[in-house]
């Protein structure tokens, strides 16, 4: 598991960050909190919410610190952008204790949790306050640590999974197999697809591992290719990631006969962020997601106008949840911050989209489907302004 988030400065490298380390820095298999009453406490619309923003700080990564300020500084623009609500903003740093922050947080006065960032420690705090009426909307897209206060803003394997097989199945294409690297992350996206899938009316036509080695990929390769050729699924969904086994899937899969004109390939994971992904055999015509890019680029360069510099890729989530507080205290529903409210079915607008919390206490984003034609990609289905319907 990479813990350590090192500041990324250029826009592909920026990407690569969500890809891999939000993922992987989320590994801490911790269950289901559980429970979905509407907990959440009373508030006063009109005088100040406090809102904890709980930052990677004192954990002596280096990365950890520069995340820390972009978060917070992302959460004090949202703040900036607000029209009416007030928030109230205190910074804790987690360290190596989140549960413990947490509750010195809760005890300071705290109404909701804002962060942490990596999976153990939502999973820590929301223990550490499960028996109070305090959320939390933690920065992990690890979903195995969602439920009862805990609502993960990252974004998710299933939300894409789900994403794509709609899109599939509506364009034809109605029987899948799944490849997936032998690890945590290839093992989570295996599921979040088969259950895409079955959601959908799809046929899932086998499933087949590799490990996650370069000689692993190779020796697998033809007896997978030979296996999903005996099947003839419509698509071959792939978890890999640009940055790791992608490159050598999608290269062994059409050696070995999978021809992508005649099966299509999907990812789980952003394509478009390596330009020599843009050649790969498997990916030429292939399907997978994107944000949307021009609420990205706003965000960007307003915080860069702010704080004369480019955010860090997750610091949009600090933005993300404040503009949610604001959103639903600017109703002026003293249930602002319950269970309830940050559920609403029309959800809220984000830096990179529009996005809404599920009841389980995942999320949903709205996501483009891009192909790539020439090495280039093309958006084929633009990510919904609204969760009325796709490509709205």
């Amino acid at each position: 598991m990479f813990d350590r988030l090192p500041d990324r400065r250029k826009a592909a490298s920026r990407i690569l960050a969500v890809a891999s380390l939000l993922w992987l820095a989320a590994c801490d298999p911790g269950g289901l909190l559980g429970g979905a009453t509407d907990s959440g406490p009373q508030v006063d619309p009109n005088a100040p919410v406090q809102v904890a923003l709980l930052v990677p700080g004192n954990t002596g990564n280096p990365g950890d610190g520069i995340l820390s300020r972009d978060l917070e500084n992302a959460a004090r623009l949202a703040i900036a952008d607000l029209d009416g609500p007030q928030i109230d903003l205190r910074v804790y740093s987690t360290g190596t204790d989140a549960g413990a922050i947490a509750t010195r947080a809760a005890n300071e006065g705290a109404q909701i949790i804002l962060g942490p960032l990596r999976g153990e420690q939502a999973n820590a705090a929301g223990l550490a306050l499960a028996g109070t009426d305090i959320n939390i909307l933690a920065f992990t897209n690890n979903s195995t640590v969602a439920g009862g206060n805990v609502f993960v803003l990252g974004p998710t394997f299933r939300n894409t999974a789900e994403r794509l097989v709609r899109y599939g199945t509506a364009t034809g294409i109605a029987d899948y197999a799944i490849v997936h690297g032998d690890d945590l992350q290839g093992n989570v996206g295996r599921d979040a697809i088969a259950s895409a899938v079955r959601a959908n009316g799809a046929t899932l036509t086998g499933v087949y591992s590799y490990p996650l080695s370069q000689q692993g990929i190779v020796s697998s390769a033809p007896s997978i290719a030979n296996a999903i050729a005996a099947s003839g699924p419509g698509a071959v969904f792939l978890t890999g990631g640009v940055n790791a086994d992608l490159p050598l899937i999608a290269t062994a899969l059409p050696e070995n006969g999978i021809d992508p004109a005649i099966t299509r390939y999907m990812g789980l994971t952003r394509w478009d962020v390596a330009p020599q992904a843009l050649s790969l055999p498997g990916l030429q015509g292939g399907l997978f997601t994107l944000p949307d890019q021009s609420t990205i680029s706003r965000f960007e360069s307003r915080y860069a106008a702010a704080y004369g510099g480019q955010p860090h890729v997750l610091a949009g989530l600090a933005y993300d949840g404040i503009a949610a507080i604001g959103a639903l205290l600017a109703q002026g529903d003293s249930g602002a911050l319950t269970r309830r409210s940050l559920t609403q079915a029309q959800g809220f607008q984000g830096t990179s989209g529009i996005f809404r919390l599920l009841p389980d206490g995942t999320n949903e984003r709205g996501l483009a489907v891009a192909t790539i034609r020439n090495n280039q990609v093309v958006i084929l289905d633009a990510a919904p302004r609204s969760f009325g319907g796709q490509g709205s």
